[in-house]
């Protein structure tokens, strides 16, 4: 009795790989509408107050800032979107139910998720860095003279480090999205991690009791440490130094730690 014969598809099968997951993910983040929106918004808000707060400076101003500070000021704003998109990465697909056809057809899901942090992380740094370094270009050309005195190049290493910062801000964002799975929830979380110590920290600083705990949280913020990477000092009376790069270690600790609770999640759960 002669066996029956086995199909053999023509179509070359290769192994899955990271380079198919990052193919993947890269095609649903330019895909869907929320990217164009929050970066849209990300680069309407740095090169838009940035451009706007140079051509009301004249050069003697860039004496005592950097030309990268214009776009802090969009940044601190911008930051949002950054963080936004970073939940929506993810959220959206728990949300519409693609997660399921995303695991089915991809079963190794740590590959995915690295996927998605990587095309985020690249697509946050690049889309921050630009508009960043669009405005500081812009400053260096029109208030160059003499009278802006020098500028070392550490001053763009700050930057750039501050838009690291920022887009570890977008990471720490996509990994408390894996872990709530709502985006309203992950959003508020980001909010109040973002938002809140600010305005806690001056809350207990007018109580003498616990006047050390508030200045430490004011210390140690958000809005602080990209202040401080941009060369700006976020008050005298909190006692911080310019191009700061201290606060850069504690927000990549408490991203790296969101990140590996977000593998140990998306490993354990059915979707």
């Amino acid at each position: 009795m002669t066996a029956p014969a086995t199909y053999s598809s023509p179509l070359p099968t290769p192994r899955p790989h990271l380079g198919h997951a990052l193919a993947s993910e890269w095609t649903k983040m330019v895909s869907v509408r929320s990217t164009l929106f929050t970066l849209g918004a990300l680069v309407l808000t740095v090169v838009g107050i940035g451009l706007l707060f140079v051509v009301q400076t004249v050069d003697r101003d860039y004496a005592d800032i950097s030309f990268t500070t214009p776009a802090l000021f969009g940044l601190l704003v911008g930051q949002l979107a950054v963080m936004v998109l970073g939940v929506l990465t993810i959220t959206s697909e728990h949300a519409t139910g693609l997660a399921r056809t995303t695991f089915t057809a991809a079963p190794d899901r740590h590959r995915v998720l690295t996927a998605k942090y990587l095309v985020f992380a690249v697509t946050a740094l690049v889309t921050t860095g630009c508009s960043v370094f669009v405005v500081g270009i812009a400053a260096a050309l029109l208030h160059s003279g003499s009278a802006a005195g020098p500028h070392a190049t550490a001053e763009w290493l700050g930057a750039l480090a501050g838009c690291f910062y920022v887009t570890l801000l977008g990471v720490l964002a996509l990994a408390v999205g894996a872990l709530v799975r709502h985006s309203a929830g992950a959003i508020s979380v980001m909010l109040g991690l973002v938002m809140l110590p600010p305005v806690i920290g001056a809350m207990l600083s007018s109580w003498e009791a616990v006047q050390p705990l508030g200045q430490t949280i004011l210390r140690h913020n958000a809005p602080v440490a990209l202040m401080q990477l941009f060369g700006m000092p976020a008050g005298s009376d909190m006692g911080t130094q310019p191009s700061d790069f201290s606060q850069l270690g504690l927000i990549l600790l408490i991203t790296t730690a969101a990140v590996a609770g977000s593998y140990v999640a998306v490993g354990r759960r059915d979707v």
